[in-house]
């Protein structure tokens, strides 16, 4: 049988589209493009457009980016009728999405920086808002991924740039496909594309069966005006996957249709918030609702919740920040409300704000509750129900409450669905993993203690005893444990951590341990802390005696227990509130804020400043009791320590801060027990998922991925059995199998690293071998990435390398000055073969290759001329800054730059990480260009300021 051919595919795809209803239309160019955006438009609008009035729409739909032309899509646009009268028209019908005309293009051609025909293009009222590449059966899949983003790059912004109001992207080979939405390419990742489903969740992956479901016209029309989201941070465009979709049309159904209640069970970490905002935006549109409130349980989740929903739609939230403000927002013109429970229940049972309540009695309010596991089991639940006659309320919770996991109060066991009624749509952890959109989770339990020469597992029930568990020496084990493998299940700080204890009191001596073995050395990694205090708890001794254990709880209660012969006395109690601002006062002095307890303000301000920097990588273990183990999301987190027990969903939601989808290098959430917690994690996975879906949840073991390891090196060998062999690979079909198979196992040695016994004598690929391999395989990368830059049809042009799993931050200059002290101490005849070593290692990492020529030119010159070998790291930063300032220098000239401006650029992209703009870079310049030629000069800059980076400043900080 023959491989279906890729021209094959796109001629079926085009005629299944035209008989969904698409007209087919010849568009060669950007010319007819342009022409047939004319007529369609004057169809939608039934209307006639001169070529003056034209000029006018092209001239107000031609600005900005990708975001910005979003906006204008979504916008009427003004124009001046040839009789002076001033009109506008619509670019797509958003309330009546069946409304527009549907048609459909084949290799349209645009000629940008290179000329790029693209396969099928969709057009809704002439505009190309739906663009699907394909690749014939076999091909990977990424391979269009990465075809549009090099279309991105070189020719979707050209002549008007009709292609930047695209929408959504499809890519498919035919067996499999996936959706996204179209944005900046610094947010675009694999790892962020979806396949479709049914409302069962069952994965619809062939291209004629997708075709017939989510390219159908008035389906394609409502997921982009409806389920498209413009988020206003980050400036891009967000698509809802198919659970989000069914979830959000069950509510908005069911509140259209009766007065029932209902919840939606998506596991945590699939995108709740989006789901939620989507929901209450759409239900604020309907005339038979009067408000839309959205609860959360806590005020530390209400600044998170507002700031997300804000970034969906700007300035459309005010978060409450008294019960005042939420009467006033609940009887004031206000559509969309985010409050917490605790404000709600005082305005509906405070007899203070009556009278001004008492109108929304017998209004039609939709109450959307988040993390309603947490929220609904108490009185509030029954209060608010009462008080709105005529509300509905609806839940999200990735962990609803059944009968095995409800606790016990006065009013007995409640469940979710005893609250709020039918599961309207569910999309449990399973489902989250299979589709790729969380990630599974690495469980390790590990052994702390010992005892009478014994080594007792932590599994063991029989010494799970609370004096043992809080022995001063074990949590001194504990944080020696954190601190010498934080970096391998971290992959060297590129992630970040959570640390749950039990108590406040434990929490404080352990961040007491990790700040003295700070200061004495012992380890950099910066650890912040935040804890909740109450009012009138015990105080806590400031200095224990050596052999006196602190038992805590949950709320911060305490005792100290002291051995035999120990006194009871202590000099110095504290209460935890004046730890807390001990601790913020370290945290203030490294970071340079000024945070305290001193008001809840100032404390909130120290929540969101902390949340922010762990999500930006700038505390390295976050030690909590409570707090963060839900409602927090960050995807540059991705290990929890556990020293206190959890269970059912409190296990879920901690676990599940370390599982959010990211990139290739986070290829798991670590869990790090120091507790008997299997057997609970066990009955969690099986409560929340199903009893066979440990396997789908929990990694396999080391060993397991040792044999997948070894089976993944037999078929490398299989295509390249030598390293030689693969100069003599025949073809670029070769290269890519070869391409694959090499990242095949750097995948898996990605996953092996992050075990604590890892080993390379582990495996049978020797570790020289493994370093020989992937010389050439950068080899490859490069001779890639320069063809790139030359008019050439390459297969290997859109192969993404995934160089993420290459870089280590341990091998770095640093590092190398170190081998470079080895090489002046070695004897002759050892110099030579050291100097190739250290060349090796350069080129085999990514991170140093741009630097190899100085290193070289260092070792060469200046080596031989350095007395002693403890003057190469200062000799090293005077050569560094000298070659630094002539490349600076030599910039300047080539490009006739203003230099102090240029270092201006440089300190701001160093600072910020944002690429400077095209108005900074021309601003550089001594002589402004022509308007024309302003783009190819700024691009060119920018490709050589961004390289200067990499070679001198990335990188070189810790030698330098």
């Amino acid at each position: 049988m023959t491989i279906q051919p890729e021209q094959t595919l796109e001629n079926n795809l085009v005629a299944q589209l035209q008989k969904l209803g698409y007209k087919k239309v010849l568009i060669p160019d950007e010319t007819a493009l342009l022409a047939n955006l004319k007529t369609q438009l004057e169809k939608h609008n039934r209307t006639g457009l001169s070529d003056r009035e034209f000029i006018q729409v092209l001239n107000a739909i031609n600005k900005g980016n990708v975001f910005e032309r979003a906006k204008i899509l979504r916008d009427r646009v003004e124009y001046m009728h040839d009789s002076g009268e001033h009109r506008t028209l619509e670019l797509i019908n958003q309330i009546h999405w069946c409304q527009n005309e549907f048609q459909v293009a084949q290799q349209i051609s645009m000629q940008g920086k290179y000329k790029n025909r693209y396969d099928v293009t969709i057009l809704i009222n002439g505009l190309p808002l739906v663009q699907v590449e394909l690749k014939r059966r076999g091909l990977e899949l990424k391979e269009a991924f990465k075809q549009t983003s090099r279309y991105g790059i070189h020719s979707y912004d050209a002549g008007l740039g009709l292609f930047q109001f695209i929408q959504i992207f499809v890519i498919s080979n035919g067996v499999n496909t996936k959706y996204y939405a179209n944005g900046p390419l610094k947010h675009r990742r694999f790892k962020q594309t979806f396949y479709w489903t049914d409302i069962k969740n069952k994965l619809v992956t062939q291209l004629s069966q997708f075709a017939d479901i989510f390219l159908e016209p008035c389906h394609i029309s409502k997921m982009v005006t409806k389920y498209v989201v413009l988020n206003e941070t980050e400036k891009t465009l967000m698509v809802l996957r198919p659970y989000q979709y069914y979830a959000t049309e069950a509510i908005v159904e069911r509140v259209k249709t009766t007065s029932k209640y209902g919840y939606i069970w998506h596991t945590t970490g699939s995108g709740k918030t989006l789901t939620s905002f989507k929901t209450a935006q759409i239900l604020t549109n309907l005339p038979q609702v009067h408000k839309v409130v959205f609860v959360v349980d806590r005020k530390d989740l209400d600044t998170q919740t507002t700031q997300e929903f804000n970034s969906f739609s700007k300035g459309s939230i005010d978060g409450t920040n008294n019960t005042q403000k939420l009467v006033s927002q609940l009887t004031g013109d206000d559509k969309l409300i985010v409050t917490t429970i605790q404000k709600l229940s005082t305005a509906v049972n405070k007899s203070r704000f009556g009278e001004k309540m008492d109108s929304l009695r017998d209004k039609r309010i939709v109450f959307i509750f988040d993390e309603c596991h947490r929220s609904q089991f108490g009185k509030t639940h029954s209060d608010i129900k009462g008080f709105f006659e005529k509300c509905q309320m609806f839940g999200f919770t990735g962990t609803p409450i059944f009968e095995e996991n409800a606790g016990t109060n006065e009013w007995g066991k409640r469940t979710t669905q005893m609250l709020f009624g039918d599961c309207l749509h569910k999309y449990v952890i399973t489902d989250a993993i299979r589709d790729e959109n969380v990630l599974k989770f690495s469980v390790e339990y590990i052994s702390t203690f010992k005892k009478k020469d014994h080594i007792f597992d932590i599994n063991v029930e029989a010494i799970d005893e609370e004096e043992v568990m809080h022995a001063p020496k074990r949590l001194d084990n504990i944080v020696n444990y954190i601190i010498t493998n934080h970096g391998r299940k971290t992959h060297n700080r590129a992630f970040t951590a959570i640390f749950c204890v039990p108590s406040v009191p434990i929490l404080i001596e352990y961040y007491k341990l990790f700040q003295a073995k700070f200061e004495a050395g012992e380890h950099h990694l910066r650890v912040g802390t935040i804890f909740s205090y109450g009012a009138n708890v015990d105080l806590i001794d400031d200095d224990m005696d050596e052999m006196g254990t602190v038992i805590g709880d949950e709320d911060g209660a305490y005792l100290v227990a002291a051995s035999p012969g120990n006194t009871y006395e202590r000099q110095i109690k504290k209460h935890p509130r004046e730890y807390l601002d001990d601790f913020i006062g370290d945290y203030n002095r490294h970071f340079g804020t000024n945070f305290s307890t001193q008001d809840s303000k100032s404390f909130y301000n120290y929540y969101n400043d902390i949340a922010k920097r762990v999500k930006n990588q700038q505390v390295d273990v976050l030690l909590v009791v409570n707090m963060f183990l839900t409602g927090f999301d960050s995807k540059k987190l991705n290990t929890l320590y556990v020293d206190k027990n959890l269970k059912y969903h409190g296990l879920i939601q901690a676990y599940s801060r370390t599982n959010r989808i990211l990139d290739e290098l986070k290829s798991q959430g670590n869990i790090v027990c120091f507790r008997n917690l299997k057997d609970a994690t066990d009955k969690a996975i099986a409560l929340f998922s199903n009893l066979e879906a440990k396997g789908e949840i929990i990694m396999e073991p080391y060993e397991e991925y040792v044999e997948k390891f070894n089976r993944a090196f037999i078929d490398l060998l299989r295509i390249a059995p030598t390293v030689n062999s693969i100069n003599e690979l025949p073809d670029e079909d070769a290269q890519l199998e070869f391409i694959k198979a090499f990242r095949e196992l750097m995948r898996l040695k990605n996953v092996l690293g992050t075990f604590t016994e890892f080993d390379f004598g582990d495996l049978s690929m020797p570790e020289q071998t493994f370093e020989d391999y992937k010389s050439k395989y950068l080899d490859l990368y490069d001779s890639t990435k320069n063809s790139s830059q030359k008019e050439k049809v390459s297969i290997l042009n859109d192969v993404d390398f995934e160089l993420e799993l290459i870089h280590r931050d341990e091998i770095n200059v640093a590092y190398i000055l170190k081998l470079l002290g080895k090489l002046k101490d070695a004897s002759p005849e050892e110099q030579e073969k050291q100097r190739k070593a250290i060349v090796e290692l350069i080129v085999g990492e990514a991170q140093l290759r741009s630097k190899r020529e100085l290193i070289e030119k260092f070792i060469r010159e200046n080596l031989p001329k350095i007395a002693d070998a403890e003057d190469i790291p200062e000799e090293f930063a005077h050569f560094w800054t000298a070659e630094r300032l002539k490349a600076l220098h030599r910039l300047s000239q080539e490009e006739n730059l203003d230099d102090e401006a240029l270092e201006k650029v440089i300190g701001d992209y160093i600072y910020t990480e944002k690429e400077p703009l095209r108005d900074d870079i021309i601003g550089l310049l001594k002589e402004k260009p022509s308007l024309r030629e302003r783009k190819t000069i700024a691009e060119r800059i920018k490709s050589k300021i961004l390289g200067f980076v990499e070679t001198f400043i990335n990188g070189i900080s810790e030698a330098a």
